[in-house]
């Protein structure tokens, strides 16, 4: 883990969903952290940060001037359409932690920009449910509303997609997975969707 990083991964509640996966990628020659459903991470460093996306959706957001960067993984529960609905509080503390860590490490809020991912439909048997558009829609109206500059976007579509995203620099590398063997990946959300549905979200919000 990082200096920065672990100077408020153990307080606050952040350490629960931090993601601890970190590795050498030997394809860019950089130290990587894997991001899995549910988790996020934050880096001043020259690495990359990695997930791969089906239904769910990612947002990479930076402090344009200082570097520092994260990354989160996350979806909304199953439910209602209306984005102020129960189901979306999922998606607003996902986004939430992970902006207020930035906070944090010294971002600023004004600099801040995002680039967002996902929202494939590649989940479907989800009781019928738009779970890839419901999560596109949300994190582009939670920006909308934080007033967050949106400067690149790759949503919806049937493809999974593996996301690399360098924070210092800001850039970004999609990579459009096919539909087949995929079956990791689709374990992986429906499990998440399941904890998410059976979480309570009464009073405090820890739903990961």
């Amino acid at each position: 883990m990082n200096m920065l990083a672990s100077t408020y991964s153990g307080v606050d509640g952040y350490a629960e969903h931090f993601a601890r996966n970190r590795y050498y990628d030997r394809v860019f020659k950089y130290d990587a952290v894997k991001i899995l459903p549910g988790e996020y991470y934050i880096s001043g460093e020259d690495m990359v940060l990695v997930t791969v996306l089906g239904s769910c959706v990612t947002a990479c957001i930076r402090d344009r001037e200082s570097g520092v960067g994260g990354m989160n993984h996350f979806m909304l529960a199953e439910g209602s359409n209306d984005l102020v609905s129960a189901s979306a509080r999922y998606g607003v503390y996902a986004m939430e932690i992970l902006i207020n860590h930035l906070l944090k490490l010294g971002a600023r809020r004004h600099n801040l920009e995002a680039k967002v991912f996902g929202g494939g439909r590649v989940l479907s048997s989800l009781s019928g449910a738009m779970i890839g558009e419901r999560n596109a829609e949300f994190v582009i109206n939670y920006l909308k509303t934080e007033q967050i500059p949106l400067v690149a976007r790759d949503l919806l579509d049937v493809f999974p997609r593996k996301v690399y995203f360098f924070p210092q620099s800001g850039r970004v590398l999609v990579k459009r997975l096919t539909r087949l063997h995929n079956d990791t990946l689709a374990r992986r959300e429906r499990e998440y969707a399941a904890r998410l549905n059976g979480a309570s979200i009464a009073g405090a919000v820890e739903l990961f």
